[in-house]
């Protein structure tokens, strides 16, 4: 009699073995703590499926328990029944507990990014209800290599092109966010699925043009490794890795230096001009968007930093700079930021 146990199929090896990194990671970083639950946030598509079968194999393992949010947007005829669908699927796989959270999507920003605030609204708020300290996300080698493309079309800078990190700790109350499979391609998912017996909701807004990332997924990835050659999801995601390093180290040196620099007061607070001017351009826009986004919780633009800087580097007796919420003015050799009444249709300074 063949006593031999089948052969474990490499993609599901593959999701599991990405799994139980982060775990081991969140352990050790104590992120979660033994018997924490661990969500995953659930769509029903192949990527959130594989990681969901793969966390409630691993998860036990690492003394911990998982169990899944599914977010309904309410945006597409049907929500209901695939939400539903999602939910047995989880608890099938031995996932507990399973929450389905329906919710309203608003339009500020789009429809994306409206559509992602209501669902990291709705992930958050699940998990601070169940106590779970760690959300689980489906993203992929291929959503971080649309994530880096996007950004390097839309001209936003450095920070832009960091894509998604792993792990991410929350500045404000919520989860911690784990993205175990950055790694991986999304054809690694789909196999992983299949495998396994799953069978994955495919959802139509995937292959919607009107989606900038649609057509950057279904138009431009192929048209650029076509001519460039395979490999080009994977350079972008090792941009965005070397580049989020580098972003770290430099924001690293600003948080040193602003203990120096920075001077409080009752109306705001003021950095050295001498300071500020003889560090790198680099050093010194991070120097700026650190004291303004720490005092006032407002987060500047590159744009809007430039116009600050030029106080520093350029500065010919200007008068102050009208920024959200706050208001930038040199006097001698200090720049300072007051808060002032933002004019009509200007976000608040903290909003």
């Amino acid at each position: 009699m063949n006593t031999e146990r089948p052969r474990l199929d490499p993609a599901v090896a593959a999701v599991r073995l990405a799994v139980r990194t982060m775990l081991a990671r969140a352990l050790d970083e104590q992120v979660v703590g033994p018997g924490n639950l661990v969500l995953v946030a659930l769509s029903g598509g192949a990527d959130s499926l594989a990681l969901a079968a793969a966390t409630a194999f691993e998860a036990p393992k690492q003394g911990l328990r998982a169990g899944a949010v599914i977010v309904d947007h309410a945006l597409q005829a049907g929500s209901e029944a695939v939400a539903a669908r999602a939910s047995r699927q989880a608890a099938e796989l031995g996932l507990a507990p399973v929450v389905v959270d329906r919710v309203d999507v608003g339009t500020a920003g789009g429809p994306e990014a409206a559509a992602r605030e209501a669902r990291y609204a709705s992930v958050t708020s699940v998990a601070a209800a169940e106590w779970s300290p760690l959300v689980l996300l489906g993203h992929t080698l291929d959503d971080q290599a649309e994530t880096v493309l996007l950004g390097l079309l839309r001209g936003s800078g450095p920070d832009s092109l960091t894509g998604m990190a792993s792990l991410v700790r929350p500045d404000r109350p919520g989860p911690s966010l784990g993205r175990p499979m950055l790694a991986l391609r999304r054809a690694t998912t789909r196999q992983a699925c299949a495998a396994s017996g799953l069978v994955p909701w495919d959802d139509p807004q995937n292959d919607d043009p009107a989606y900038t990332r649609v057509r950057v997924r279904n138009a431009l990835m192929p048209v650029l490794e076509r001519e460039l050659g395979p490999g080009v999801p994977e350079a972008l995601a090792r941009t965005a890795d070397q580049l989020r390093e580098d972003s770290a180290a430099l924001d690293h040196f600003a948080e040193e230096m602003a203990e120096d620099l920075a001077e409080h007061s009752e109306a705001g607070i003021s950095l050295s001009v001498p300071q500020l001017a003889a560090n790198p351009p680099a050093l010194r826009q991070r120097l700026v968007r650190l004291a303004v986004e720490s005092e006032f919780g407002v987060t500047l633009s590159r744009l809007q930093t430039l116009e600050v800087c030029r106080l520093v580097t350029d500065w010919r007796g200007q008068g102050p700079i009208d920024l959200p919420g706050v208001r930038a003015t040199r006097t001698g050799e200090r720049v300072s930021f007051a808060a002032r009444e933002p004019h009509a249709g200007e976000p608040h300074a903290g909003g």
